[in-house]
């Protein structure tokens, strides 16, 4: 605690320079409380929303209700809408929340599409009017100057088709995943591509999740090909209706095992038959990053950009700012590559054991052996009916824990 002087023995010069100082210290405003904002008196409109992100930075697109290790993409977009007060609450379910194409960690996305309720500056009436669209609250200006720079909103439609949703309406989803040549056989794989396309049962191309009671594994696949990005990296190109948790990693997983040479393209007609495996066999799945979600397909949907709907000054900074970002990006891959060719210019010369090796994850290092193993020789896993029927019957053993619990609680409450 700090000690008080004795003013009893200052002089008077030492009293007057004191009371000087005193009266020169600004008397401190009051603070305003502000006052809770009244979503009752504002009207809200439904939309879709188009937007980009970076997924490494990621837990995942979907919002979730637990702790996560990183936030999610989601959380961001929605914590971001309650500050604005474009939405009421972070629940997604109480703005007729709705997403296209759920992505996992580390995976990025460049058209993914939402669609929901937000507040809007116009009555009913004024937004079925385009020419009103200039009046309208700037969602996309006001989302990206308070987003992250690696989540960026890029378009909106503001009339979206009756009964819309972003997820149902959706006719297909466009992926790609980048890799790099390296000594892969680029024919073999892309002829193997091929196979994929059509109806067919994905359940050995997936990771099964027995919280999900799936049953049905059919999944229709439009196109797969293998398409060049430039001189050194490819890209699997996959569209479909829809996919399985993970099935797009391990279905380009497999075509790095037939690239390689190290399976035969028929490996993708052997997993795809239900009746040679009852369990799918335990391969490594391809690594997160360089998956993508490249485009979602609708129908009659009219998006607006920035420079569409008169917001071209408040949008420049944000273009700005990812320029910035996109430039610090590229300045440290090409620094990587600089020292990628002083560290590894001998790396062809060095080689395996006989009989060892390294399966091609797209994650650079690989995964090493010293004998590979086939996949239809791996060890296999449980069918999904086995792994539904154990979920089940953990999660009836857990609601009868806690249904006793309560019981318990009940007995001691009476007898108190």
């Amino acid at each position: 605690m700090k000690e008080v002087p004795d003013y009893s023995l200052w002089t008077k010069e030492q009293l007057i320079k004191k009371i000087k100082e005193l009266e020169n210290v600004p008397t401190p405003k009051a603070v305003k409380k502000q006052k809770p904002f009244d979503f009752s008196k504002h009207n809200t409109r439904f939309v879709a929303l188009k937007f980009a992100y970076l997924g490494w930075n990621y837990s995942g697109l979907a919002y979730q209700f637990e702790p996560t290790p990183k936030p999610t993409i989601e959380s961001e977009l929605l914590n971001a809408m309650v500050t604005a007060k474009l939405i009421e609450d972070v629940d997604p379910s109480a703005c007729k929340f709705s997403r296209c194409g759920r992505t996992d960690k580390g995976v990025s996305a460049m058209n993914q599409v939402i669609s929901l309720r937000l507040r809007s500056a116009l009555t009913d009436e004024e937004q079925l009017l385009e020419e009103n669209d200039v009046k309208e609250l700037p969602y996309i200006t006001i989302l990206n100057s308070l987003l992250p720079s690696d989540i960026r909103v890029t378009a909106v439609c503001l009339r979206p088709p009756k009964g819309f949703d972003a997820r149902f309406s959706c006719n297909y989803r466009h992926y790609r995943y980048l890799f790099k040549k390296d000594e892969l056989d680029l024919e073999l794989m892309n002829d193997a591509a091929k196979l994929y396309e059509g109806l067919h049962d994905f359940r050995h191309f997936c990771k099964i999740d027995g919280s999900k009671q799936i049953t049905n594994y059919k999944r229709n696949i439009h196109s797969a090909k293998i398409g060049q990005l430039n001189e050194k990296y490819y890209y699997f190109d996959l569209k479909g209706s829809a996919f399985l948790w993970h099935q797009v990693r391990c279905m380009m997983a497999i075509l790095f095992l037939i690239g390689q040479k190290l399976e035969p393209p028929s490996v993708i007609t052997d997993l795809l038959d239900v009746e040679r495996f009852e369990g799918k066999p335990h391969y490594e799945m391809a690594n997160d990053i360089p998956l993508v979600l490249y485009d979602c397909s609708y129908d009659d949907l009219q998006w607006k950009v920035p420079l569409d709907i008169g917001h071209q000054n408040k949008h420049l900074k944000c273009f700005t700012n990812f320029k910035g970002i996109a430039l610090d990006y590229q300045v440290k891959s090409n620094i990587v590559t600089i020292m990628e060719d002083i560290f590894l210019k001998d790396a062809d010369k060095l080689t395996n054991a006989p009989g060892c090796g390294s399966i091609n994850v797209g994650n650079g290092s690989g995964r090493n052996f010293t004998k590979y193993v086939k996949v239809e020789d791996k060890e296999k896993g449980q069918s999904y009916e086995v792994v539904n029927e154990k979920h089940k019957a953990k999660k009836q053993k857990k609601n009868q824990a806690a249904k006793l619990a309560a019981q318990e609680e009940n007995l001691e409450e009476k007898s108190q």
